[in-house]
């Protein structure tokens, strides 16, 4: 913009120094004219002189027409030139503007680069909480499979301690059948060999010995109720750890 101002001003310049130079021109010619020694009648060069001047009139009038239509332009460039300034100040504003948010989401950026790093972060802690937490996981299914067998053997040993303890009830009732089944037929032979020997030879009769039957019987039927507390220890433990 400034340099089309000094552009027209220079123009404007030219074109003023050419009609001053183009008048003195046209002044030295109609002197020189006029005074030199020429045959010519007084009232050609008159006529001439006449048209020198109307064409110096003209080229006055030229002159200023040139001159408003310059500052004219002149003005119009000024005009231009302070509307271009406003419109810089408006774009340097813009500008000025713009290189502030600029540098806002420069800085907000970085903000969030921080924070990207931040989450990352903790992100991969997760990652190694979650690798620690199914390792552990794995160990207690590993555990629980452990004390689920276990908790099957023991049911299993249950099963067959109760079995057992079936079989040594009967055992015993039949032990004790016999047992008085035999305590009756001593009873009858003690009867009889009352009735056949004489009174002095009667001696006192020693008391019956325990049948060695129900003995082991009972010693048979100790081991279930030592399993069945031993299963109901091991059922309550496996309880514990799954929980």
């Amino acid at each position: 913009m400034a340099a089309s101002s000094k552009s027209s001003q220079t123009t404007k310049n030219v074109v003023i120094a050419l009609l001053a130079l183009w008048s003195i021109i046209s002044l030295i010619v109609i002197v020189v004219w006029a005074t030199s020694p020429d045959m010519k009648s007084s009232a050609q060069c008159r006529h001439e002189l006449k048209e020198a001047n109307v064409k110096l009139e003209g080229s006055r009038v030229m002159w200023d027409k040139n001159k408003i239509a310059l500052e004219e332009m002149v003005e119009k460039e000024r005009e231009e030139k302070d509307r271009q300034t406003v419109e810089i100040m408006l774009l340097l504003g813009r500008l000025n503007a713009t290189n502030a948010t600029l540098e806002q989401c420069r800085q907000e950026i970085v903000v969030l680069m921080g924070n990207i790093s931040v989450l990352e972060e903790n992100n991969e802690q997760l990652r190694q909480t979650e690798a620690n937490l199914t390792a552990e996981l794995r160990l207690q299914e590993d555990h629980i499979e452990i004390l689920q067998a276990n908790l099957t053997q023991a049911f299993h040993e249950t099963q067959s301690c109760f079995s057992l303890k079936t079989a040594a009830e009967s055992q015993m009732l039949a032990a004790q059948s016999q047992t008085r089944a035999c305590e009756s037929n001593k009873q009858y032979l003690q009867k009889k060999l009352s009735s056949c020997t004489p009174k002095s030879a009667v001696v006192k009769p020693t008391p019956p010995p325990k049948p060695q039957k129900q003995e082991e019987d009972s010693d048979s039927a100790a081991p279930p109720l030592a399993c069945i507390s031993a299963l109901a220890l091991l059922m309550c433990s496996a309880l514990h750890l799954i929980t």
